[in-house]
């Protein structure tokens, strides 16, 4: 997928981006997907919304979405929102 991005280099630069994964188990890689996913929107130019009080780089689920990762997800969507209308 990020291979494929490659296409659109320079078509995302100044966009919003945020990034939340979900794994089968605890050692799934969640924080390790996410991080490369940012790595990836960087490398595109685009604006990255994070979260200094919540799941830092970006919500995390193991298996189905519970409550407290569905309402990390609200919440990062209100944060890319709040962004997207602050640019």
């Amino acid at each position: 997928l990020l291979d494929e991005s490659v296409e659109f280099h320079g078509e995302l630069a100044g966009k919003v981006g945020a990034a939340f994964s979900s794994s089968a188990n605890v050692g799934g890689g969640n924080e390790t997907t996410i991080l490369d996913i940012i790595c990836a929107m960087l490398i595109h130019g685009m604006i990255v919304q994070g979260d200094s009080s919540g799941d830092h780089y970006g919500p995390v689920a193991i298996g189905a979405p519970d409550a407290r990762a569905s309402k990390q997800c609200k919440r990062l969507g209100q944060r890319v929102a709040e962004l997207v209308k602050k640019l």
